[in-house]
């Protein structure tokens, strides 16, 4: 787990070693354990090491093949290196070090790009060829890892951070209108782009071949498939389940340094918990919890520390807990933006301070990161979808569920009023469509919505709860792994049919074939109507209370506090008369829309919570007094 950087001048010209320098100090809290640089006539190649598997010296990175042909920097853990390295060895290959680095490096240097598809674990990686003076790069199949990405002429960079490309001093920060619009329309980024002008993120699941010449060739070589297998019995799915899981938790603990696990006190996190504590006595494990104080409605719920004590309880784990208040976010909020750059998928400050909590005792942690997605975690979600027989009419449906922060096309228009003629061209809801592959004319079954659905949430909001994941516990030079997302069990959530999924489908009422373009009647599903086949699972590893529960997020009671004791903060922020996101918005419509929260007319907790960010990034990365300006002093 680690940071990467690099240069290649498409011209011939020598990257000089004090940038390379420079581009990988912007990452030294990725890896606080040691740094490494490599130049090669046009091309420079910087590492920073955080130190998990083969803790020497000789592990260290960038890392040069035995044969002398190709250099590797590499961020992440391939958690079946063991095995690959028994079948190189039986090839021929030899090994100086017992670290996963080296048999990434000598599997790309024996099989080329296609030994990606064979890595089973989290990474972003970039590979230098000496002697076709070619580069690759590549990240994982869900993207777990960040690699971005800016071509400024002959100059093309790389690196796992924004900051590391900004630190190279071509690349001057500015706002990227056209990322702004995807960003408010659905708080993500569904394309490559970021807030960021010229910057692009590789996509997950993908590589990347750059030439010497700047010819560039971008390849999927993985992508998800919920196409459904042949009908099983629950039983022996539950089975088959139990032993992937299992072996998952198992196969991430591979570790030189202490292993941890988040426990937020929901079943995900606690099986994991309860797998790993069996083969690690004594582990640490940590929980977020929330000042309920001021908290109204549905937030009275959020606090899940009890269940979390009682299962640490169970489990005799070494437990650690903190408990977060209204100022938190305000304390963490300049930190967070500078680590995290590009704002995706609800509040993060929890996250921040997760990561913040497990770094002072271990360097790995694990997360339930994944239950969710392939598992049918967001029911409430996938019925808002099931209003029409063909794909378009889901696409119109799905898009309007996803636009999550403005409530109409003509207020979107007034909010982004000063950039609207830069953006008036986006096709928004085509930009949504893409992320679909060769989707059906028809859908024939609610089954068929349903896998849509789950495609769609791996590919867009698990992808930015990933990327969030990594920036903030990498922030505290922590290791976050998913045991949800080993490649095996992946493949067999993928292929489990939805009815072992999804309770209650058959209150999902189909088309009256008497009647063409009838719609069905909407199902409000209930939490526990998701994850069911897991929900039986976990029931082997947590309590029964556990895997029945409802369904909780992770997030704070933040649409009271922003009515409460956060409420100075907001207007101090955001209305007042040095705002800076006024550069790029509209004052009034956000004056309006905030009034409307503040009134208790409306909930706009996730729209503060994104106008909030914009502020500090604004002031981060685009002003001149920003953080963004030590990096060129540096």
């Amino acid at each position: 787990m680690c940071g990467i950087a690099g240069c290649l001048n498409l011209d011939g010209r020598p990257v000089a070693l004090p940038i390379i320098e420079r581009m990988t100090r912007a990452l030294a809290h990725r890896g606080p354990d040691g740094q490494g640089h490599f130049t090669d006539g046009a091309f420079g190649l910087g590492h920073r090491r955080l130190a998990i598997i083969d803790l020497s010296a000789a592990a260290a990175q960038p890392m040069t093949s035995a044969d002398g042909r190709f250099v590797l920097a590499y961020n992440g853990e391939v958690y079946n290196f063991r095995e690959l390295r028994g079948e190189l060895v039986a090839r021929g290959r030899r090994f100086r070090t017992a670290s996963d680095t080296e048999v990434v490096l000598e599997a790309l240097a024996e099989w080329g790009a296609k030994a990606i598809e064979r890595f089973n674990g989290i990474f972003a990686l970039a590979l230098w060829d000496r002697r076709e003076r070619r580069l690759l790069l590549a990240r994982d199949r869900y993207g777990t890892k960040p690699l971005y990405y800016a071509r400024l002429g002959t100059t093309f960079l790389f690196a796992s951070e924004i900051k590391g490309l900004l630190a190279h001093g071509a690349l001057a920060p500015a706002l990227d209108p056209e990322g702004l619009a995807e960003y408010l329309t659905f708080q993500n980024f569904f394309t490559d782009r970021t807030l960021f002008a010229g910057v692009r993120l590789v996509a997950a699941g993908s590589t990347m071949d750059i030439a010497s010449d700047g010819g560039a060739r971008l390849k999927r070589y993985w992508d998800y498939d919920f196409r459904e297998a042949e009908p099983a019995p629950a039983e022996e799915l539950i089975e088959r389940l139990d032993e992937a899981f299992v072996t998952a938790v198992r196969r991430q603990l591979v570790s030189d340094v202490p292993v941890g696990a988040y426990l937020s006190g929901g079943m995900d996190t606690g099986a994991i918990t309860a797998i790993a504590a069996r083969q690690m006595p004594n582990m640490c494990s940590f929980t977020i919890g929330f000042d309920l104080t001021s908290a109204s409605g549905i937030e009275l719920g959020f606090d899940e520390r009890r269940a979390a004590e009682h299962m640490s309880y169970l489990f005799k784990t070494e437990h650690y807990e903190m408990v977060l208040k209204a100022g938190d976010m305000e304390r963490a909020m300049s930190d967070l933006v500078w680590h995290l750059e590009e704002p995706r998928v609800g509040q993060s400050y929890p996250n921040f301070y997760a990561s913040k909590l497990a770094s002072r005792l271990v360097k790995v942690v694990l997360s339930g990161t994944g239950g969710d997605e392939f598992f049918a975690g967001y029911p409430w979600r996938y019925w808002r979808t099931v209003t029409g027989d063909t794909f378009d009419h889901f696409v119109d449906d799905y898009y309007r569920a996803w636009q999550r922060l403005v409530p109409d096309e003509a207020g979107f228009r007034r909010l982004l009023a000063p950039v609207w003629k830069q953006v008036s061209h986006l096709d928004r809801r085509e930009i949504f469509r893409s992320v679909f592959r060769a989707p059906p004319a028809r859908l024939e079954r609610v089954e068929d919505y349903v896998n849509h659905s789950l495609y769609f949430e791996a590919k867009t909001f698990l992808h930015g709860i990933l990327v969030v994941e990594d920036k903030l516990a990498m922030a505290h030079g922590l290791e976050a792994r998913v045991p949800f997302l080993d490649n095996d069990l992946v493949d067999l959530a993928c292929r489990i049919p939805v009815r072992h999924k999804l309770g209650n489908l058959e209150q999902v009422v189909r088309l009256d074939e008497n009647e063409p373009g009838s719609k069905p009647s909407r199902y409000f599903a209930k939490t526990r109507d998701g994850k069911l086949i897991l929900r039986q699972l976990m029931q082997r590893h947590v309590p029964p209370e556990i895997a029945n529960g409802f369904k909780q997020g992770f997030s704070g009671p933040d649409a009271s506090w922003y009515r409460g004791e956060s409420i100075d903060y907001v207007r101090r922020r955001l209305l007042g008369a040095q705002a800076r996101i006024y550069d790029v918005l509209d004052r009034r419509e956000v004056e309006s829309l905030l009034g409307e929260h503040l009134a208790g007319r409306a909930n706009r907790r996730l729209l503060i919570w994104s106008l909030l960010y914009m502020e500090e990034f604004m002031q981060c990365f685009m002003s001149a007094e920003g953080r963004a300006r030590e990096l060129a002093a540096a």
